[in-house]
């Protein structure tokens, strides 16, 4: 929106300058987009009146003319304006004058007559006026005075960029209002008195769509006089808010617009046929706009409309048929509150943008029209004589806005401001703002305004004060918080670390449901009964997990279909295990799980391609167990599942305790569960590996290693993890690596039985071993063995 500041400063005038009352509103909230002068810079031109106007006896277009500036000479001036004539008032500008563009005015002969200065165009003065020809003062305009004075031509036009809440200030009073507030200044509005109507002529009003509708105001005004010049000061005050001067009786609905912020509409009488009905567009519909545009308006526009039809599109545009012209003696002012919903997006669907849909989409004062139209009619009546009938309002209390009343708590506005305001301080912005406040316990309780519509919570309140009270007032104060350790403990092994190890080992991580088909996971866990939902998403997807298989599985097979052969998958998450012991019969357990399948690496010229087997998924699951630092607490033993393949499976224990199941899925299952190939899968609980064992640091002994490699032959039977567990729990201070680097089988060897080489390292941290003391270290071990084993040494 533009608007003229000196017009602003008659309604409000701060002790300001202009960049400062730029500065002042764009922190308020309504950003100044530019300030642009109303006029070019010039000096030296002077109200004149043309007292002799003759034919240029050598030019057909030109004219020669004496000017009376007010001096005791009148001035020869040439001029080539079509509308220069006797008595005409215009700018003139005179010798050493200085127009736009730094051009002077000197004296001159053209073609062989004296040219003592020259009468003035807008375009010449640097005014944005579209016009042909002289600039044409009023018949009392005061000869010889300051054109910049005569016109207020030291002023400044500045536009506002508001947002779509702050429709209050798309009228000058509104923006007034703004100011006023800011400065603690009253505000002068001007004088609208009620105009007694001196004749009974009316016409009937029919809302027929209140909703859209809730305030409708009509008043016949007639013998008005429409051929009559809008004064030049509302030509000034259109101009400079963006408008163009059209003849006076638009003008003053567009003053009034501009004035107070209520759009405003005049039919001419004699085109209305009936009563004025407001109604939604029906089928059949047509109507010929101002613009010339013909338009079918659709069933969601509302109309102003006779008997015969439609008359204007509601507050967006009027129609030609029912416009005033040349010819026009009586008229109806309009003056209407229509619900923004009604109009929002409808002038777009018609290819429209106007001050008035711009103005009703976005919200006009709903106590605004009676005072808007006794404006205009005053106006009217002034400028354009007539006399005024009474005002018909036809009103759906029911339906019009309702003023929000809002309690604001000191505690909420200190806390969101970061800042304490006074309570008066308080009281007077909201109170200055237009709201009714009342004082509360722990705060205030606000009633807004009319025509502050967008306040309808607390947190509007307390912008308001904060932009009113000066947002560069509130201190720029770092926040104060206590920074605390985190309690953590260092044994905690978190599952990010955990996630880390199987990513770095070529997993990637999945997520499935917790809801799975119960036949497929009847596959895997026969005989447990699973929580069925009682409202599932689908029938695949009825039972709660009784592990992470069943879903980890399921991806597997969608990658295998999508020839995707070597697939690598793990998750972390919960599984639902019937219990009648936990609470509400369900015992929920964090799981790790994973799965992989396919070859062991991707094809590479240098490298055998091979199927993953049992102990590449080992070597993944010990890799997790030794994050613990006390991996020694975990064994494996075979074990048997329904899911798992017969002697390709194993229990994973924690100091003799179940924590978790691998191996390779059943052969049986493969084609059930859509697999192709051999495929393993890991689960183990997260309590099991969640606490790990702190390191206790040692000394690094200085002192040389040794190495003895012994060769035991056991049963077959005789696991080898339980081989190595037996040494490394005899305790031997000098041993401090246990590691089994050949199992053998065959000739030499009794049938039934193994051989396993194992690899001792002994160091001292105080001395060099000597061979004797290894010697005993062996001896102490192969003595146990022989007795917990049966073991031999090899020959």
């Amino acid at each position: 929106m533009k608007f003229s500041e000196s017009w602003l400063r008659e309604w409000v005038s701060p002790a300001i300058s202009t960049d400062e009352l730029s500065e002042q509103i764009s922190m308020a909230g309504l950003e100044v987009d530019g300030v642009d002068p109303v006029a070019g810079e010039f000096s030296g031109v002077v109200v004149g009146e043309v007292v002799e106007c003759g034919q240029h006896p050598d030019a057909d277009k030109l004219r020669v003319t004496k000017v009376n500036v007010g001096g005791e000479e009148l001035l020869d001036i040439v001029c080539g304006a079509p509308n220069c004539r006797l008595g005409l008032k215009v700018a003139v500008a005179t010798v050493g004058a200085v127009l736009p563009g730094n051009f002077k005015i000197k004296k001159a002969k053209l073609r062989g007559q004296p040219s003592h200065g020259m009468l003035c165009s807008f375009s010449e003065l640097g005014i944005d006026v579209e016009s042909d020809g002289l600039m044409e003062l009023p018949a009392d305009a005061p000869i010889g005075t300051d054109f910049r004075e005569f016109l207020g031509l030291d002023d400044s036009i500045i536009e506002v960029d508001l947002t779509a809440n702050r429709a209050d200030c798309l009228g000058l009073a509104g923006l007034a209002r703004e100011v006023g507030v800011l400065n603690s200044l009253p505000v002068t509005q001007p004088a609208i008195d009620a105009v007694a109507p001196v004749i009974d002529d009316v016409v009937g009003i029919k809302v027929d769509a209140p909703e859209q509708c809730p305030r409708y105001l009509g008043r016949v005004v007639k013998n008005v006089n429409v051929k009559a010049a809008s004064p030049l000061w509302m030509q000034e005050k259109l101009r400079r808010s963006g408008i163009r001067s059209i003849d006076a009786i638009v003008d003053i609905t567009a003053f009034v617009m501009l004035e107070l912020g209520q759009p405003m509409h005049a039919f001419d009488l004699a085109r209305i046929n009936g009563d004025i009905q407001v109604r939604m567009a029906k089928e059949g519909d047509e109507l010929t706009l101002l613009d010339g545009t013909e338009c079918k308006p659709n069933a969601d526009t509302l109309l102003i409309a006779d008997d015969k039809g439609p008359l204007a599109l509601a507050g967006i545009f009027g129609g030609e048929h029912s416009g005033v012209n040349g010819d026009t003696t009586d008229v109806l002012l309009e003056c209407a509150f229509f619900a923004p919903l009604a109009i929002l997006g409808r002038a777009r669907a018609y290819g429209l943008h106007t001050d008035a849909s711009h103005r009703f989409e976005r919200g006009v004062d709903p106590q605004l029209q009676a005072r808007a139209m006794e404006r205009a009619t005053a106006l009217l009546i002034e400028i354009c004589g007539g006399d005024a009938g009474p005002v018909v309002e036809a009103a759906s209390e029911a339906h019009l806005p309702k003023a929000a009343t809002i309690t604001l708590r000191r505690e909420k506005l200190d806390s969101l401001l970061g800042h304490h305001i006074a309570d008066e301080q308080v009281e007077e912005i909201l109170t200055r703002l237009g709201c009714d406040v009342a004082t509360i316990d722990g705060g205030w309780q606000a009633k807004a305004p009319s025509w502050r519509f967008d306040m309808a919570i607390e947190q509007d309140l307390i912008e308001e004060v904060a932009r009113i009270y000066g947002y560069n007032n509130i201190p720029n104060l770092a926040p104060v918080a206590k920074l605390e350790m985190v309690e953590h403990r260092e044994a905690d092994l978190h599952g990010k670390r955990l996630r880390s190890l199987f990513v770095d080992r070529g997993f990637q991580e999945a997520i499935t449901y917790s809801f799975v088909d119960p036949k497929l996971q009847a596959l895997l866990h026969p005989g447990v009964e699973p929580l069925v939902l009682p409202n599932p998403i689908s029938s695949e997807m009825s039972a709660m997990r009784l592990s992470l298989w069943t879903g980890l599985l399921g991806s597997v097979a969608y990658n295998q279909a999508r020839q995707q052969s070597r697939v690598r998958l793990f998750e972390t998450g919960l599984r639902f295990i019937p219990d009648e012991n936990a609470e509400n019969g369900i015992r929920q357990e964090p799981m790790i799980a994973g799965v992989i399948a396919g070859p062991v690496a991707d094809e590479h010229w240098q490298m055998d391609s091979r199927a993953v087997d049992f102990f590449d998924l080992k070597g993944d699951v010990e890799a997790m167990l030794a994050l613990t630092n006390d991996a020694d607490a975990f064994s494996f033993r075979p074990a048997s599942h329904p899911a798992l393949h017969p002697g390709q499976s194993a229990e994973i224990l924690k100091d003799g305790k179940v924590v978790g199941l691998m191996g390779a899925v059943h052969p049986q299952h493969e084609k059930k569960l859509g697999l192709n190939g051999r495929t393993l899968v890991f689960e183990l609980e997260m309590a099991a590996v969640a606490d790990r064992q702190v390191p206790d640091a040692q000394p690094v002994s200085k002192y040389t290693a040794s190495r003895r490699d012994i060769a035991v032959v056991v049963k077959e039977e005789v696991g080898a993890g339980d081989v190595i567990g037996l040494i490394k729990k005899i305790g031997l201070k000098q041993l401090v690596g246990v590691n089994l680097f050949d199992v053998y089988q065959g000739k030499g060897i009794e049938p039934g039985h193994k051989s396993l080489a194992i690899a001792l390292t002994l160091q001292d941290v105080e001395r060099t071993l000597e061979d004797q003391d290894i010697a005993d270290a062996v001896d102490t071990i192969v003595a146990t063995l022989a007795q917990e084993f049966n073991a031999q040494l090899r020959d």
